[in-house]
C-alpha cells in the first residue's frame, strides 16, 4: 500500500509539473510578447541623442550594465518574488491591489458597501494577526477621507498610463520592427536594381519562372516597396498597414488565433539568444565584463548629465513587465515564474550582451545603431519576418489589456458605459470594445505618423511604463502592511529600494517632456478628468437617491384606497440603493397611478472582488409582507465578471424569485424548529426582511435540508447564509455583523392544518408569480439629468452641468447595458441636484 501511495504522489506530482510547464507555455505568447520585443528598440533609443558610443566602449558597456540590473532588480527581484504574491483570488493587476486594500481598510469611496458583501467565498481575508503598528495605519488610512481619494486617483492614475501604453506599444514594436527594411532594403535595393526588373529584386527574384508572382501576396509587398529609393520611405506606410490590419482583426478575439502566440514568441526569443550567443562568442567574448555594476558608476561619471538623460531609453527593457501581474489570472504564479526566469530573463540577456558584443567592435557604422545591424546579412529577411510577427503578438496582448482595464473601471463605476462583447464562450475574460478599439487606432497611426522615429515613441512609452510601476509599487507597499500584516518598516524598504530605481528612471523620462514625454500626460490628463468627473457624479447621484428615498410605510399604504391599481405583470425597479424604496418609482406612482402585481427593486452592484461564484449572486428578500408580492433583489458581480451572463435576465430573476418563496415559506413553516434562528416570519415583517442568498439549484419537491457552516454553497440548492435586516445597514460605513446560518428540517410531526395551509399559501404565490411572468414584464429605469446646486463653484458646475451630461448622452444607457427589451422599457424622468 505504501508503495502504491508512493507512486500515485509522483504521478500527481508529475502532472502538475506537466500543466505549470504548459501553462508557462502558453503564457510565453500572453505574457511576454512585449517584453521580448524590447531589445528591438532599447539600444536605438539610449543612442539616439544624449550620448554616443565611442572608441573605449565605456558608454555601451555601462548600458549593457544598466539593462541588466534593471532587468534583474524590476521584472526579476520586484514582480516575480514579491508584486506577484499579492494577488487577490489569483488575479493580478492595478485593480486586484486596490481591491485587496478596500477590503481590509475601508478606504473605498463607493458607497454601496454590505455586510452580506464579506460572506461571499472570494471575499476572503488574511487572518494573521494584526500588529499594533499595521493597525494604527490602518485607523489612520481610514479616518482620513481625503486620503480615500488620493488613493483613487493614484489608482485611476495608473490605469490611465495603461490606456495610454495601449497606444504607444503598439506603434513603438511595429515600427521598430519594420524598420528593419531600412536596412535590409538600402542594400540590396541598389545591388539589384541594375540586373533585376523592378518586383523582383531581393528573394523574390526569379518567382516569374515559378509562375507564382501573381497569387503571391509577398510578391506584390514587395513590388510596393521596391518602387521606394530606401527602405526608410517604405517603413511608415507598412507599419501603418499593419496597425490597422491589427486593430481591424479585433472584433475576431484571440482565441482563433491564439495558438499561434506562444510558439511565435518562442521562435523569437531563441533567435535573439542564439543571434546573442553567436555575436558574444564570434564579435567579444569579453563582453561579460560588463554585468559588473562598476560600469555603470563609470558610465554617469563619464557622461554626467548626457548619461542620466539616456536612462530613458535603458528603461525600455522593462517595458511588459507589468503584463506579468495584469494577466496572472489567466495562468498561475509558478507558470509565469518559470518562463520568465528559466525562458525570457536568459533569452533577453543573451539579445542585450550580443548585441554590445557586436557594437564594441563596431565604432563607425553607416547606420544608426539598431537591432538589426548585428544581425547577419543571411538571416536578416527572416529575422527581419519573426520580429514583426513578434511585435504583433505583442500589440495584441497590450490591446487586449487595455479592454480588460477600461471593462474594470467601468465596473467600479469609473468610466463611461460602452459596447463589450464576449469573444470567447469558453475562455473567460477575451473581451471586445468597438469603440475603444476604434479611438485607439486612430491615435495609434496618428503617434506613429506624427512622431516618425523610434526616440520620440520610446519617450512616450518610458514615461508611461514607470509610472504604471510606481503606482503598483506604492499599493504594493500598503498590501504588505494592511493585508499582510508585516511592519511598516517592510513595506517602507520595499518602496524606497525599489521606488527610488524607479523614480531615478521617472525623472529622466520627465525631462524629455518636449520630445514626446508630453503625449502620455496629455492622454493620462485626459482621461482622468473623464474617469474622475463620471465617478464623481455617480456618488453624487448615489447619495441623492439615498437621501430621498421613501419608507416601506408609504409603498405599503398604496392602495384602492388612493386610487392606486395593482396591474397584471411583474415591475422590475431597477436602482443602485441596497435598502430602501428608489424616488424613481414614488415619482413613477404619482405620475402613473398603478404599479405590477408582482413588485421587484433591483440593484446591480459591483463587489471589490475579482468574480462572484454564481451560486452566490443574488440576495433576495421580502419587501413588506408576503400578500404584498413585493421583493428586492441584489445581484452582485465582481470587477472582473461577466454582466449579463445569462440568455434571459428577466427568467433567471424570476427563477430565482421561486426559489426564494420556497425557501422563506418552508422556513417559516419549521421555525420552531430551526437553530440560530432569528428571523420573524415575513407576514409579521414591518421592514425589509433579511435577504438570503440564492443559489443555482432550483427547488423540486418538498426537501428536507440540513445546512452546515464547512457545507459551499455551490453544493447546495440555496445558501442560506444571512445577514441582518438591511435597513439596519448603515450604507455609507456599515457595522459588521454576524454572520448566521439556519439549520432546520421538516418535522413529520407538526399539525397537518398548518402544514396545508403553508403549502396553499406557498401555491398561492408561486401561481401569482408564473401568472405575473405570463402577463409580462416591464423594466422601470431612471432617466436622470444632473446639475450642480446653486452656489457651486464654477469647476464643480462645469463638472457636472457640461462633463457628465455630455458624457451620459454620448454613452450606451443603462438599458442597453443591461439589455432591456425596448417594447418593455418604461423609463422615469429624474432631475438631481447634487
Amino acid at each position: 500500500m505504501d508503495l502504491e501511495l508512493g507512486k500515485s504522489l509522483d504521478t500527481s506530482k508529475r502532472d502538475s509539473w506537466k500543466t505549470a510547464l504548459l501553462l508557462a507555455y502558453q503564457s510565453l505568447g500572453v505574457v511576454y510578447g512585449d517584453l521580448s520585443t524590447s531589445p528591438l528598440y532599447v539600444y536605438k533609443s539610449t543612442f539616439a541623442e544624449d550620448i554616443q558610443h565611442s572608441e573605449t566602449n565605456e558608454e555601451i558597456y555601462g548600458v549593457l550594465s544598466f539593462v541588466f540590473w534593471t532587468l534583474t532588480l524590476v521584472p526579476l527581484f520586484k514582480y516575480v518574488f514579491v508584486v506577484l504574491r499579492a494577488d487577490d483570488n489569483g488575479e493580478g493587476g492595478t485593480f486586484a491591489l486596490y481591491s485587496l486594500i478596500c477590503r481590509h481598510a475601508k478606504v473605498s469611496v463607493l458607497p454601496n458597501r454590505q455586510v452580506a458583501d464579506e460572506a461571499l467565498s472570494t471575499y476572503k481575508l488574511e487572518h494573521h494577526p494584526e500588529k499594533k503598528s499595521s493597525s494604527g495605519v490602518k485607523q489612520y488610512l481610514e479616518k482620513h477621507k481625503v486620503l480615500h481619494t488620493a488613493l483613487l486617483i493614484l489608482v485611476l492614475l495608473g490605469t490611465c498610463m495603461v490606456i495610454g501604453d495601449g497606444v504607444l506599444t503598439p506603434a513603438i514594436s511595429v515600427f521598430s520592427a519594420v524598420s528593419g527594411l531600412e536596412l535590409s532594403m538600402s542594400k540590396e535595393h541598389h545591388q539589384y536594381s541594375k540586373e533585376t526588373p523592378v518586383g523582383l529584386q531581393g528573394p523574390f527574384k526569379g518567382m516569374l519562372s515559378s509562375g507564382i508572382t501573381i497569387s503571391c501576396p509577398f510578391f506584390w509587398s514587395y513590388l510596393f516597396l521596391s518602387h521606394y529609393d530606401s527602405g526608410n520611405d517604405a517603413v511608415m506606410p507598412i507599419t501603418c498597414f499593419i496597425l490597422v490590419c491589427l486593430f481591424a482583426l479585433q472584433h475576431y478575439g484571440t482565441h482563433r488565433v491564439g495558438f499561434f502566440f506562444a510558439p511565435i514568441v518562442l521562435t523569437w526569443l531563441l533567435c535573439i539568444s542564439t543571434l546573442g550567443l553567436y555575436n558574444i562568442i564570434h564579435w567579444n567574448p569579453h563582453v561579460y565584463q560588463a554585468l559588473s555594476p562598476y560600469y555603470m558608476f563609470k558610465f554617469l561619471k563619464k557622461t554626467r548629465k548626457g548619461g542620466w538623460m539616456s536612462l530613458g531609453g535603458i528603461l525600455l527593457c522593462i517595458t511588459g513587465s507589468e503584463a506579468m501581474f495584469a494577466d496572472l489570472g489567466h495562468f498561475s504564479y509558478s507558470a509565469i515564474q518559470t518562463a520568465f526566469t528559466f525562458m525570457v530573463y536568459p533569452a533577453l540577456i543573451l539579445a542585450y550582451m550580443g548585441q554590445a558584443a557586436y557594437l564594441s567592435q563596431h565604432h563607425q557604422t553607416s547606420y544608426q545603431i539598431s537591432f538589426y545591424v548585428s544581425v547577419p546579412e543571411s538571416v536578416r529577411w527572416p529575422v527581419l519576418i519573426i520580429a514583426i510577427l513578434a511585435s504583433v503578438v505583442g500589440s495584441q496582448a497590450i490591446i487586449s489589456g487595455t479592454f480588460s482595464i477600461i471593462n474594470q473601471s467601468q465596473s467600479l463605476s469609473c468610466f463611461p458605459r460602452v459596447k463589450v462583447i464576449h469573444t470567447s464562450d469558453k475562455i473567460h475574460g477575451q473581451i471586445y470594445i468597438p469603440e475603444i478599439n476604434w479611438v485607439l487606432m486612430i491615435l495609434c497611426i496618428a503617434v506613429t505618423i506624427g512622431f516618425r522615429d523610434t526616440k520620440h515613441m520610446g519617450n512616450a512609452s518610458g514615461l508611461a511604463v514607470m509610472t504604471v510601476m510606481l503606482v503598483t509599487t506604492c499599493l504594493t507597499s500598503l498590501v504588505i502592511i494592511l493585508c499582510w500584516h508585516k511592519p511598516p518598516i517592510v513595506a517602507l524598504l520595499f518602496l524606497l529600494f525599489f521606488g527610488s530605481i524607479e523614480l531615478l528612471y521617472f525623472s529622466a523620462s520627465l525631462t524629455k517632456f518636449t520630445e514626446g514625454a508630453w503625449l502620455p500626460i496629455l492622454l493620462a490628463l485626459f482621461l482622468m478628468t473623464i474617469m474622475f468627473v463620471w465617478h464623481y457624479a455617480t456618488i453624487k447621484k448615489y447619495e441623492f437617491d439615498l437621501h430621498n428615498k421613501v419608507s416601506l410605510e408609504w409603498l405599503l399604504a398604496l392602495g384602492p384606497s388612493l386610487g392606486i391599481a395593482r396591474v397584471p405583470g411583474i415591475g422590475l425597479v431597477f436602482t443602485d440603493l441596497t435598502s430602501g424604496i428608489p424616488a424613481n418609482f414614488s415619482r413613477f406612482v404619482t405620475n402613473l397611478p398603478a404599479f405590477h402585481r408582482v413588485l421587484v427593486f433591483v440593484c446591480v452592484k459591483s463587489v471589490p472582488v475579482p468574480f462572484v461564484p454564481p451560486a452566490e449572486r443574488y440576495l433576495v428578500g421580502r419587501v413588506g409582507p408576503a400578500a404584498h408580492r413585493s421583493y428586492r433583489c441584489i445581484v452582485r458581480y465582481g470587477y472582473r465578471d461577466v454582466h449579463q451572463d445569462v440568455d434571459s435576465f428577466e427568467s433567471e430573476l424570476v427563477s430565482k424569485l421561486a426559489d426564494f418563496i420556497h425557501y422563506d415559506w418552508y422556513r417559516s413553516q419549521n421555525r420552531p424548529h430551526a437553530e440560530d434562528d432569528v428571523v420573524s416570519h415575513s407576514n409579521e415583517s414591518t421592514s425589509d426582511c433579511r435577504l438570503a442568498v440564492i443559489g443555482t439549484v432550483a427547488f423540486s419537491g418538498i426537501p428536507a435540508y440540513e445546512i452546515d457552516e464547512s457545507m459551499q454553497p455551490a453544493s447546495v440548492s440555496v445558501g442560506f447564509s444571512t445577514v441582518e435586516s438591511v435597513t439596519d445597514v448603515i450604507e455609507m460605513e456599515p457595522v459588521r455583523a454576524v454572520e448566521r446560518r439556519v439549520r432546520f428540517a421538516i418535522d413529520d410531526d407538526s399539525e397537518s392544518d398548518v402544514r396545508t395551509d403553508m403549502e396553499l399559501q406557498l401555491r398561492d404565490e408561486l401561481q401569482d408569480l408564473l401568472a405575473a411572468q405570463e402577463a409580462g414584464t416591464a423594466f422601470i429605469l431612471g432617466h436622470s439629468h444632473v446639475r450642480a446646486k446653486q452656489g457651486s463653484s464654477i469647476l464643480k458646475r462645469l463638472a457636472i452641468n457640461f462633463g457628465y451630461n455630455f458624457l451620459r448622452r454620448n454613452c450606451r444607457g443603462p438599458d442597453v447595458a443591461l439589455k432591456v427589451p425596448p417594447v418593455s422599457l418604461l423609463e422615469v424622468g429624474m432631475v438631481y441636484v447634487v
